[in-house]
């Protein structure tokens, strides 16, 4: 239970940075590119919500990759308007531009949950 709590917590958080990110930043390094990374650590942190961090991280992440790919050549056969969505905040939220950079970004955002990760792995280890 406590490990979903902090992963609630950094879901949170990360939230929060992107939506600064969202409301702040128009067109510039920040919101096309680190807004990108930052939403797969957010997507990873609520899927850890619910699996309660004891799964396999990598596979965990590599998962959130192939979801983040798979949302991306959505956006690229425009599925909001094959659903019809017309809110505003589920249109942002499913995204309605493709963009291979975005792929390349949501790599470099699991690249570095991976290392993370490492890291995490070899800290527990040594303090046992």
């Amino acid at each position: 239970m406590k490990t979903r709590i902090i992963y609630f917590i950094i879901l949170i958080a990360l939230v929060a940075v992107e939506t600064v990110i969202g409301l702040t930043q128009h067109g510039n390094f920040i919101r096309d590119n680190l807004g990108d990374v930052i939403v797969v650590w957010a997507v990873y942190c609520l899927v850890q919500c619910f699996l309660g961090g004891k799964n396999n991280h990598h596979i965990v992440n590599a998962g959130v990759f192939v979801f983040s790919v798979i949302v991306e050549f959505l956006q690229k056969i425009h599925i909001v308007d094959i659903l019809g969505i017309e809110n505003k905040l589920m249109r942002t939220l499913i995204g309605t531009s493709f963009s291979y950079k975005d792929i390349i970004c949501y790599a470099a955002g699991c690249a570095v949950a991976s290392v993370g990760i490492c890291i995490y792995d070899k800290t527990k280890k040594n303090s046992e």
